[in-house]
């Protein structure tokens, strides 16, 4: 390969990006995507046959971009890699690479449950089948990478992208993130992680914002999970945070990217950058002179492809960085076009789409798995004294937002929400009952009457007296409040939409405050990205529900769970506060930080603790084991509990397993999730679980920065939730403190259910 058409391997092109499109939508509505106009100028006018003039790398959102048909779809990549063929001497075709962290985010494709909604079934095999499937379809039209899973780890509720991640703890994030790697890449689509790092603890939950990270945090809270994505299930592409850790942006640090990335873990994928990571270097960071110097360090940092479109990775790289540094980056990309059959002889664009005409992108079997996904997501926070709604009520009230628009269940890339708001003439592309027509068909023979009382956004309270009015005249009232996700500041949730505080978005507390005042039984639903403050409510309203972004099913979800036809099993993966301010902190601090000494005014107790949820029936978890009380610091022990249903009904309970470092040498969260596992159970049935918990589960970053597991005193924590712990038992490790090397620790707590 000459040196130009090893550059031209290293960028990307994204045809008809038109997310500023001021023809499509009122030039005073334009979306504003990330601070992106001064790229967008550089970039959105080039012709593919220019920018593939030696090469191209990917081919950016062909599906994603524009309401198109599958059939549609695959024409256009056809089209867009014959002239990626055609324009080079070596005709090699073009990686095409799609969001699909709600599924393919294309239109008429399945929306499944936002990524927070994974973490609250607490199922990987659950999560890795959805992702098998949203990549069959991807595979199926042509698509060979997928821009997920986030694998960021919930700092802060305020953020935007809280429904992006999958929840606060980094072990349930990395198993159900490499649930979901091992899912997508079992159908031959590329999984990409993403944010590497630390994108999620940005000051102030400002998106975008600098990380004020130390790098003990860092080792022991993010990273993790990208580890174990990597380690235990093969992922095989990384893309960039947009924000720096203590100054240095993530895109041009060569300590993430090729010293701990590639070095220490061994990953021998490809590294791509998030959208304009790699000019923002220079238009937002400020650590470049252009885009020319901001390709050079993004390259040396250990950045493979430039996404979406090529702006630091041009021709003008030749002769300002060392052609190893090109070559290294190339010999990556094209070991994986190879491994995609892209350089088989017989390849051809056409035969790459050729399923595409007999793929139906939201089939029955899609939808029953997106229907399962929503119900074992759904957290009942207390069924109160209404819940299940009793068999013969006369009239139930369905007030609030997001009983009525559909897209309050979805997420911000999901394609209705992500693409069609500059489209509304192509609807939703997909059939999406909303929870009023749900209920109206579970609750036969019930009067179902709806009025919304006030929008997502906005302080309108116009619609507040005749909802209160339909209170008035019901036997009980379902208020469904919560979110409407968008881009940047278009939504209360989403990408760019970070909030104040954790009150609900616009005068939805005041709608329910409105209706709690009749003195009438008061459901509440709240369908959000991320978790509301909900003390005012808890202890005044007839039942509240948790549904995380629950997709297209999400109404047959919701009704199921409010009819008791669905028996909830859903734990949230983060925790509920209880006062609007939040005390923005996960159940992952030390005991100044986690618990209320005395030392502070401000209680950080949680309304609702990480791992809680209710259920229909009853469980009882008793009868500890614990195999050894002494262990080296080498070796292994396990823990055994027994969980039954004690109840009338089958259900689902979550025994989870924590472990605390009574003395450290550096500080340590009071308690940290070592072991989960979701038990389905008949009324009366038992099973015995056992966690084999191996030394290194409890190794973290020592003084020196060294990872180490300390000889000391374990408590063993068994229950349900991180506040419902009845079993404790203690643990030893013996022997000299151990350094834990990077390729060999343990990474994951098996555990084996048997029957009793």
């Amino acid at each position: 390969m000459t040196l130009e058409e090893k550059i031209g391997q290293l960028g990307s092109r994204w045809v008809g990006n038109d997310m500023q499109d001021e023809e499509e939508v009122d030039p005073e509505e334009t979306l504003n995507v990330a601070p992106m106009q001064d790229v967008f100028a550089a970039s959105g006018t080039i012709p593919l046959d220019e920018a593939s003039r030696h090469g191209l790398g990917h081919l950016t959102r062909v599906y994603g971009s524009h309401p198109l048909t599958a059939v549609e779809g695959a024409a256009e990549v056809v089209r867009q890699q014959h002239i990626v063929l055609a324009n080079s001497r070596l005709s090699i075709p073009a990686v095409v690479h799609e969001e699909c962290l709600t599924g393919f985010t294309t239109f008429g494709a399945t929306v499944y449950p936002a990524a927070i909604a994974w973490g609250a079934t607490f199922d990987p095999d659950l999560v890795e089948r959805m992702a098998a499937a949203i990549g069959r379809d991807m595979a199926a039209v042509g698509v060979h990478q997928g821009l997920s899973p986030v694998l960021d780890v919930v700092r802060d509720y305020r953020w935007g992208r809280v429904e992006e991640t999958i929840g606060e703890d980094p072990y349930l994030v990395g198993l159900l993130g490499a649930g979901y790697v091992r899912g997508l890449q079992s159908a031959g689509v590329i999984a990409t992680l993403k944010h590497f790092a630390g994108y999620s603890a940005s000051r102030g939950a400002r998106n975008h914002g600098p990380v004020p990270m130390g790098r003990r945090e860092l080792l022991d809270i993010i990273l993790p999970t990208f580890e174990t994505a990597i380690r235990e299930a093969g992922a095989e592409s990384v893309m960039n945070s947009y924000s720096d850790i203590d100054g240095l942006p993530a895109v041009a640090d060569p300590w993430l990217f090729t010293e701990l990335l590639r070095d220490r873990w061994g990953f021998t994928g490809t590294v791509v950058s998030d959208y304009w990571a790699v000019p923002f270097l220079a238009t937002t960071h400020h650590v470049a002179e252009d885009m020319v110097d901001a390709g050079i360090q993004s390259l040396t940092a250990g950045i493979d492809v430039e996404l979406p479109d090529t702006l630091g990775f041009g021709q003008e790289l030749a002769g300002r960085v060392p052609e190893e540094l090109i070559d290294r980056a190339v010999r990556r990309l094209l070991t994986q076009k190879v491994s995609l059959g892209l350089l088989d002889a017989g390849w051809t664009p056409e035969k790459s789409v050729a399923a595409a005409a007999g793929t139906d992108l939201d089939s029955a079997a899609n939808r029953a798995l997106a229907r399962e996904m929503a119900e074992k997501s759904i957290v009942l926070l207390e069924a109160g004294s209404a819940l299940p709604l009793a068999a013969g009520l006369g009239r139930v009230a369905v007030v609030g937002p997001a009983a009525a628009d559909p897209r309050t269940f979805m997420g911000c890339y999901a394609f209705p929400n992500h693409v069609l708001p500059r489209y509304p003439q192509a609807g939703l592309g997909i059939d999406v009952p909303t929870a009023v027509d749900a209920l109206k068909s579970a609750l036969s023979g019930t009067e179902v009457v709806y009025e919304q009382g006030c929008p997502v956004i906005g302080d309108d309270t116009s619609g507040f007296a005749a909802a209160v009015a339909l209170t008035e005249s019901a036997d009980v009232t379902v208020a469904m409040v919560g979110d409407l996700a968008g881009l940047f500041g278009h939504g209360t949730s989403g990408e760019g939409c970070d909030a104040e505080d954790l009150t609900l978005p616009g005068v939805q507390a005041e709608l329910i405050e409105a209706l709690l005042a009749t003195g009438k039984p008061i459901v509440v639903v709240v369908v959000s990205g991320r978790p509301y403050a909900l003390g005012s409510l808890s202890s005044r309203v007839a039942g509240l529900v948790q549904a995380f972004m629950p997709g297209e099913e999400g109404g047959a979800a919701i009704a199921g769970v409010l009819t008791g036809s669905v028996n909830p099993g859903g734990k949230l993966p983060v925790q509920i506060p209880r006062h609007p301010g939040g005390q923005p902190g996960t159940y992952l601090l030390p005991s100044l930080g986690a618990e209320n000494t005395g030392v502070s005014n401000l209680d950080p107790t949680p309304l609702y603790a990480f791992g809680h949820g209710r259920s229909y029936t009853t469980f009882a978890v008793d009868d500890l084991r614990i195999s050894a009380t002494e262990v080296p610091t080498d070796g292994e022990f396990t823990v055994t509990v027994r969980v039954r249903n004690t109840g009338g009904r089958a259900g689902d309970e979550v025994v989870q397993l924590y472990l605390k470092d009574l003395v450290a040498q550096v500080t340590r969260p009071v308690k940290q999730l070592t072991g989960f596992v979701r038990v389905g159970l008949e009324a009366g049935e038992a099973r015995d679980v056992t966690f084999t918990v191996h030394a290194d589960r409890t190794a973290f970053t020592g003084r020196d920065f060294s990872r180490i597991v300390e000889p000391g005193d374990l408590d063993v924590l068994v229950g349900t939730s991180a506040a419902d712990l009845p079993l404790t038992g203690r643990v030893r490790l013996t022997g000299a403190l151990r350094v834990v090397g990077d390729r060999d620790r343990r990474l994951v707590t098996p555990v084996t259910v048997e029957k009793v």
